[in-house]
């Protein structure tokens, strides 16, 4: 029952997976109006959390992708869109995205399932929110996951319902899509951005971070064994992303959450599309639209609403009494 028949029939003018994928990322422009706030950590580092605060009882966080951040143009449009629906926003910006490194030499991953509990926790111990909701997007979505099926039916009661868009739940299968050659314009952009912050934490820490040769590598398999395995105490890419793909923790996941990835989305390897434990599951959601792209779902508009917010925005309805 959970397996969800799509409305979505793509935008009329954009029927290629790159263009639907591209054109949002570049030309939509969303206006939002965030205060920061600085959350000094108990391990010496710092996350940075963008509020839009309109005195509801309602509060959605939002998690970003791979290099992105609270000002990712998917992120605006889901802070504009849920904000005109009675909702608080906390846009997340994970260790190193929010326009400053962190300070330790380890950073976020896809697998990095405890600084969303941290973020969580925070909320909970200083706001009086009645009802929460969840979002994830690409990496951001697999990291949220893997935290509500890592944590079952301990979930805090007051979290009611999650959505997650073009997650790459099976890490090592979408690594290897991403290094296909038509893919060669997203894996340059990722690895250039994941460079520059590497080189500046290579001056910081010298003699734990070797960056020779860093310019040869062009797939994620052969950075993340190097650097992301390395830094984070995995033994290598392929046990980074059996350790933190979140296909593995769906099965437990207990309150009502929502995946939408799109049968186009250059990201994705089929075993991204997990029909088998959608079909049966009391909670789990999946919708796999003909079109949208990765990240994208733009209606006939680039610069409109999109799919993606009207379809999240149902889902938290139909699943939690908005005050």
């Amino acid at each position: 029952m959970p397996i969800i028949k799509s409305s979505f029939n793509g935008n009329k003018w954009i029927k290629n997976k790159h263009l639907e994928t591209i054109l949002p990322a570049l030309f939509r422009k969303v206006n939002v109006h965030y205060k920061r706030q600085r959350l000094e950590l108990a391990d010496g580092d710092f996350m940075d959390i963008d509020w839009i605060q309109n005195n509801s009882n309602n509060l959605l966080i939002l998690f970003h992708g791979l290099e992105g951040s609270s000002q990712s143009q998917y992120i605006k449009g889901f802070a504009n869109y849920f904000s005109a629906q009675n909702f608080d926003i906390c846009a997340v910006n994970f260790r190193s995205c929010s326009g400053e490194n962190n300070r330790l030499i380890t950073s976020y991953h896809s697998g990095k399932s405890d600084d969303i509990e941290l973020i969580i926790n925070y909320i909970e111990s200083n706001y009086l929110y009645k009802n929460i909701a969840l979002g994830g997007f690409s990496l951001g979505g697999n990291v949220l996951l893997k935290y509500l099926g890592e944590n079952g039916d301990k979930i805090l009661d007051k979290i009611k319902s999650a959505f997650a868009f073009s997650v790459p739940v099976d890490l090592a299968a979408s690594s290897k899509t991403l290094s296909q050659t038509w893919n060669k314009v997203y894996m340059t952009r990722f690895l250039n951005s994941l460079n520059r912050k590497l080189i500046e934490k290579s001056i910081l820490f010298p003699n734990q971070i070797n960056i020779k040769g860093l310019e040869k590598i062009t797939t994620f398999d052969d950075w993340d064994t190097r650097f992301t395995a390395k830094i984070h105490g995995f033994e290598n890419a392929q046990h980074y992303y059996q350790q933190c793909n979140s296909l593995q923790f769906l099965d437990n996941i207990k309150i009502p959450t929502l995946l939408v990835n799109a049968q186009n989305d250059p990201f994705l390897a089929p075993t991204c599309f997990p029909n088998s434990i959608a079909k049966n599951h009391p909670y789990f959601h999946l919708e796999t639209p003909q079109f949208g792209g990765h990240v994208g779902f733009a209606f006939d508009k680039i610069n409109g609403n999109y799919y993606s917010e009207l379809i999240a925005s149902q889902f938290i309805k139909n699943n939690m009494i908005i005050n």
